[in-house]
C-alpha cells in the first residue's frame, strides 16, 4: 500500500470517527434557507451528504482517468509493436534484397572469371601458335643457312687449291 493510500484511509477513518462521535449533533433538525423557502432539516446530514456525494464524483472522476489512461497505454503499446514489426519487416526486406545483390554480383563475377579465363586462353593458344610457327620458320632458315654453308663449303673443296 503506498503512503498516499494510507494517508486517504486513515484521513477517511478519523472523518468516520469524528461523526460518530458527533452523531447527536449532526442529526439535530435546524432551519435551513434555500433562497426561496426554508425547510427544517439536519444540517451536519446535509452537510456530510454533500461531502459524500463529492467524494463520489471525484472517485467516479479519477476512474474515468485512470481507465483513460490505460486505454491510451494500450493503444500506445498496440502501435509501438505494430511500428516495431513494420521495421523488422524492413529489415528483413533489406536484408533479402541485400542476399539477392550479393548473390547476383557473385553470378557475375564468377561469369566474367570465366569469360576472361576463356580470353586468356585464347590468347596463350595464338601466342603459342604464333611461337610455334616463328620456331618452324627459324628452324626452316637455319637449315636453309645451313644448306647454303654446306653448298658453298663444298664449292670452296671442290676447287683446285681448296681446303684439303
Amino acid at each position: 500500500m503506498s503512503i498516499r493510500s494510507l494517508l486517504l484511509l486513515i484521513f477517511g477513518l478519523a472523518l468516520a470517527a469524528f461523526a460518530v462521535v458527533n452523531w447527536g449533533l449532526i442529526v439535530q433538525p435546524t432551519e435551513l434557507s434555500l433562497l426561496v423557502s426554508t425547510v427544517s432539516a439536519p444540517l451536519g446530514l446535509v452537510l456530510l451528504g454533500f461531502m459524500l456525494v463529492m467524494a463520489a464524483i471525484f472517485i467516479a472522476v479519477i476512474a474515468t482517468m485512470q481507465t483513460t489512461l490505460l486505454m491510451e497505454g494500450r493503444r500506445h503499446t498496440k502501435e509501438l509493436a505494430a511500428q516495431r514489426e513494420l521495421a523488422n519487416k524492413a529489415e528483413a526486406s533489406r536484408f533479402t534484397e541485400l542476399k539477392t545483390f550479393i548473390a547476383e554480383e557473385l553470378v557475375r563475377l564468377s561469369r566474367e572469371r570465366v569469360e576472361g579465363a576463356q580470353q586468356l586462353q585464347t590468347r596463350l593458344d595464338g601466342l603459342q601458335a604464333t611461337l610455334v610457327q616463328r620456331v618452324d620458320e627459324q628452324a626452316n632458315s637455319l637449315a636453309a643457312s645451313l644448306g647454303q654453308l654446306e653448298d658453298h663449303v663444298r664449292g670452296v673443296a671442290a676447287r683446285p687449291g681448296g681446303i684439303a
